[in-house]
């Protein structure tokens, strides 16, 4: 008997080790992929904050002994925080509607949060200086009805940079959050309730909580892709509001010094993967993808 249950560990171990080399066969095409047209380049152009044409560190010593750099770094943290802080203000409100609405409703709901992702950022950032302009919708109705005497500054400024970024990024905070929300029980603010919790005690114990990872990963998310903002800042910003991003192609395409490049965007590379580790350390980075997290 404990033979046969000893050949039927081995005949299933060995049933479980070609499953995995089948998919890993699957997998093959994909990493090689990944490897030749993602993996590969970004190697070669960050190795060249090292190797320009030899072993330096010069460029990252003229990164962080210039404060203009820093100064940029500063400027592009302070804008993605406060484009994030603004998403999750304005996202967790319509996340948590349509969590809860139903049919129609919800489904409209999402239409709306899709939408901005078949629209072109160029063409999103247009029709915005196109309302925010000295001669635009804004300013030229608020002239006609006498309320100001000459237009607004509404663009090249902090403001219109944040509006900017906050209208591309608000889906990407939307979803995430919608998709925990939608996993929690309706039963458990309804216990509450019995237990004698007031619907904001219930909601401030029991279902914020419960909804914190789907903040997490829709905070990651929104602040990882605002650093590395270009169109919107070079459309809707001053000189004030540069951003990193836009240092990085003045030095591959105007001052063609590839390797101060490189340093700076292996900076903010690193800046990137110390923000995914936090997470992954606090909330468990696998609720981004959807899954269970840690137990």
């Amino acid at each position: 008997m404990a033979r046969d249950t000893a050949l039927n560990a081995r005949h299933f171990r060995r049933l479980e080790r070609r499953e995995q080399y089948i998919q890993f066969n699957f997998l093959i095409p994909c990493l090689a992929f990944l490897f030749l047209f993602f993996f590969l380049p970004i190697g070669i152009f960050l190795s060249q904050s090292l190797f320009d044409p030899g072993f330096t560190t010069e460029h990252y010593v003229k990164a962080f002994s210039r404060p203009l750099y820093m100064a940029i770094l500063w400027k592009t943290l302070k804008l993605s925080f406060y484009t994030t802080l603004v998403c999750l203000l304005l996202a967790y409100p319509v996340a948590f509607v349509m969590a809860h609405a139903k049919g129609k409703v919800k489904l409209a709901i999402l239409v709306l949060v899709l939408i901005p992702f078949w629209t072109n950022i160029l063409v999103r950032m247009f029709a915005w200086l196109a309302i925010l302009g000295s001669n635009g919708v804004i300013n030229t109705n608020l002239m006609t009805l006498g309320l100001i005497d000459e237009p607004l500054h509404l663009l090249y400024n902090f403001f219109s940079v944040i509006l900017g970024m906050t209208h591309y990024m608000l889906p990407f905070m939307i979803l995430p959050i919608y998709s925990v929300m939608a996993a929690i029980p309706s039963n458990l603010t309804d216990a509450a309730a019995n237990l004698g919790a007031s619907p904001w005690r219930a909601f401030l114990r029991v279902y914020l909580p419960l909804s914190l990872p789907g903040i997490g990963a829709g905070c990651l998310l929104v602040f990882i892709l605002s650093l590395g903002f270009f169109i919107t800042p070079a459309l809707m910003g001053g000189p004030r509001d540069t951003m990193f991003a836009q240092i990085i192609e003045i030095q591959i395409n105007q001052m063609l010094d590839w390797g101060f490049a490189a340093a700076l965007s292996t900076i903010l590379l690193v800046i990137t993967i110390v923000l995914y580790l936090v997470y992954d350390r606090l909330l468990s980075v696998e609720k981004i993808y959807g899954g269970d997290g840690k137990s």
